[in-house]
């Protein structure tokens, strides 16, 4: 398994970049189910049941969640009704295929006594062929680190070892992905690389399959098959990526082992405890916990007893109880052994990290404990945090632009116009809130410009007058043409908010970069907690967006403060800088998000601020101004200390700017 414990990048070619793949149409997959039926398989995959998509047994293509997704947030999972009839459009489930390789209950010996002898023997049992149908990568991946457990050392499981090798496995490319995703940063997915005998990846109207192993090579030679086209080949390695893109935060590996066992006794494992509840829902759903206790069993005559393998947890109160007593008496002694292991100990007993990305620890938490969270409080990566790789920019040299056509123009305030550029390239449709697009015209420098809506059709820039440049770019007409290139830089964190408060702080033309975050946010309401916006400009006037901005004042779900720097006749409402709007909050920072946008002295306010009101440095977003030419670290213009913010930014949390944001000259 590809585990980047010493820090390197796993191979991103997902394996249908090879030539031998085929196409199974979706009207031949009962084919395949009849297939593994008629060798005698039993066939697991996922099915729809009380509100979840489980692994059930699977009769025929009917009995898949055709036209299912789950909406996927820390300690929720919802069942949505798709646009399709897709089958496998989903991500994880509650249940792993650990059921089926290490069921929950498994005898072990039976004992029978008499008045002159005991016997022990082996429990009899029962190993069923099954097929595995919808393994997703980073399930693959926990079966392995499964193998390495209990396979991999000088004593093995037998039970376990038969089960593995009586099981077919049928894997399934992920197309789409949770916000509690992150096999991509350990290092599993979402790309199958290895393990599986077939693998499945599910388009519109059918399925590009490439074997694995010589049962899957045998079994694709009796399907109905054809040799994949160039361009299903092209839409599997598109979909595939755009999963990667959609994935939620992740993790960052590197020297996390040694970050995290230098933590142990960090206050914040006291706070993370005081929401656990010890209920063990986390490993109940980890594909890779294997901790078990000896149950024994008797009958009622007393001259049989049998013993059995069960799953216990380190959450169990009585799983550290001795003789003397309990050694993990305390929730955060508890708490703190499950990570720890899962991302540190693990590594030195097995050579890889106990947690494969899958999220189902978040989801179902009960109170939305995220793992992801819970690493970057206790043991925060000592170099700038590494965001979710970009989309590939188009015209990825500071030589190359592409071409873009201005469908609308929309003035804004005097000075302000906002651009709809469409007949753009796909990557542009895929920027990330706060990521930023190199603008040109003929006989003009080239100018950066945040993105300030995402569209199907396009994109939208908002843009201020400041110059020759900016003047001309506001003037152009439908239909003009302009030279593009991007998305480039890091973007807001959105993910880093999800389940808590959400402070946005803008001034003037700082909103424009803010409103793809504030889209993405409504857009998903119910993953967040408050949502608090304050807006200054100089004037009313001065204000972008006036529809959006009654929009949002109006929505009973946002908190939309609003002031200006000069009042008058027409202006009712409050005057003054920014900052003064927090001065009748009564809210509390230490659990809330803040992203800030504006005049850097406004944002060396609004820090000052936000700091006086319990908020730590890194739950604070800023995204930084300077003079860019390349957009990608090679002109040096836009160096400040050792980050470039093109490339390093335009977005930084406060923690990683520590001294540098604000000291002049920098």
């Amino acid at each position: 398994m590809v585990s980047p414990i010493d820090g390197r990048a796993p191979d991103q070619a997902p394996n249908q970049a090879r030539g031998d793949a085929r196409f199974l149409a979706r009207a031949d997959l009962q084919r395949l189910i009849d297939l593994l039926r008629e060798d005698g398989r039993r066939v697991i995959g996922p099915t729809v049941a009380d509100g979840a998509i489980v692994l059930d047994r699977i009769d025929s293509v009917a009995d898949l969640p055709a036209g299912w997704g789950a909406l996927q947030t820390p300690g929720r999972f919802t069942l949505v009704r798709r646009d399709d009839e897709r089958l496998f459009e989903y991500n994880v489930g509650p249940m792993s295929w650990k059921r089926y390789t290490f069921p929950a209950t498994v005898p072990l010996t039976r004992v029978r006594g008499g008045s002159d002898r005991v016997t022990y023997e082996p429990a009899a049992r029962d190993i069923p062929k099954l097929a595995f149908l919808g393994v997703r990568a980073c399930e693959i991946a926990a079966i392995l680190v499964q193998d390495r457990v209990l396979l991999g050392g000088p004593f093995i499981d037998e039970d376990y070892r038969d089960r593995r090798a009586a099981a077919l496995i049928i894997a399934v490319q992920c197309t789409t992905a949770a916000s509690t995703c992150f096999c991509s940063s350990m290092g599993t997915g979402p790309e199958v690389r290895g393990g599986h005998d077939l693998v499945l990846t599910e388009l519109d109207d059918g399925f590009v399959v490439e074997a694995g192993s010589a049962a899957g090579r045998a079994l694709l030679e009796r399907l109905p098959v054809s040799t994949a086209t160039t361009e299903q080949v092209a839409d599997v390695v598109r979909a595939v990526s755009a999963a990667r893109l959609a994935m939620g935060r992740g993790v960052v590996t590197v020297g996390l082992k040694d970050r995290l066992l230098a933590q142990l006794e960090h206050p914040h494992w006291a706070e993370v405890a005081e929401r656990c509840l010890t209920c063990t829902n986390c490993t109940l759903v980890c594909p890779t916990c294997f901790c078990s206790s000896v149950v024994q069993r008797s009958e009622l005559v007393g001259t049989a007893s049998g013993s059995v393998r069960a799953w216990d947890s380190c959450f169990n109160p009585g799983f550290a109880r001795v003789a003397g007593g309990n050694f993990r008496a305390r929730p955060r002694d508890r708490y703190r052994q499950w990570l720890t292991h899962k991302f540190a100990t693990w590594v030195d007993q097995f050579g890889t990290f106990g947690c494969v990305g899958c999220g189902r620890c978040i989801t179902w938490c009960p109170v939305g404990i995220d793992v992801r969270e819970e690493l970057m409080a206790i043991a925060p990566p000592i170099a700038p945090r590494v965001s979710p790789p970009s989309p590939q920019p188009v015209a990825a040299t500071p030589t190359e632009f592409a071409s873009a056509r201005v469908a609308a123009t929309h003035p804004e305030t005097a000075d302000t116009t906002t651009l709809t550029l469409t007949e753009t390239d796909l990557p542009l449709l895929a920027t990330r809130p706060g990521q930023f697009v190199m603008l040109t015209l003929p006989a003009f420098p080239r100018l950066p410009i945040s993105v300030s809506r995402v569209r199907p059709e396009g994109i939208e820039l908002t843009i201020r007058a400041a110059g020759p440049a900016t003047k001309a770019l506001i003037g152009l007409k439908p239909g003009a043409l302009v030279g593009i290139r991007g998305p480039l830089g890091v973007g807001w964190p959105v993910d880093r908010a999800v389940g808590r408060d959400v402070v946005i702080v803008a001034g003037g033309i700082g909103l424009a970069p803010l409103r793809p975050l504030i889209d993405a946010i409504l857009a998903d309401r119910a993953r967040f907690g408050a949502v608090r916006i304050y807006y200054g400009a100089r004037t009313r006037h001065d204000m972008l967006y006036a529809g959006e901005l009654a929009a949002w004042a109006a929505r009973p779900d946002v908190d939309l403060q609003l002031t200006v720097d000069r009042g008058g006749p027409e202006w009712l409402g409050r005057v003054g800088v920014v900052t003064h709007l927090f001065d009748q909050a009564t809210w509390e920072g230490s659990k809330a998000v803040a992203f800030v946008c504006g005049p850097e002295r406004m944002m060396q306010a609004t820090v000052g601020a936000l700091i006086d009101r319990g908020m730590h440095s890194d739950r604070i977003f800023l995204t930084l101004e300077r003079h860019m030419e390349c957009g990608i670290g090679l002109c040096g213009h836009c160096q400040m200390g050792r980050y470039f913010v093109c490339k390093d930014g335009p977005v930084f949390s406060l923690a990683q700017l520590g001294d540098s944001f604000g000291r002049e000259g920098i």
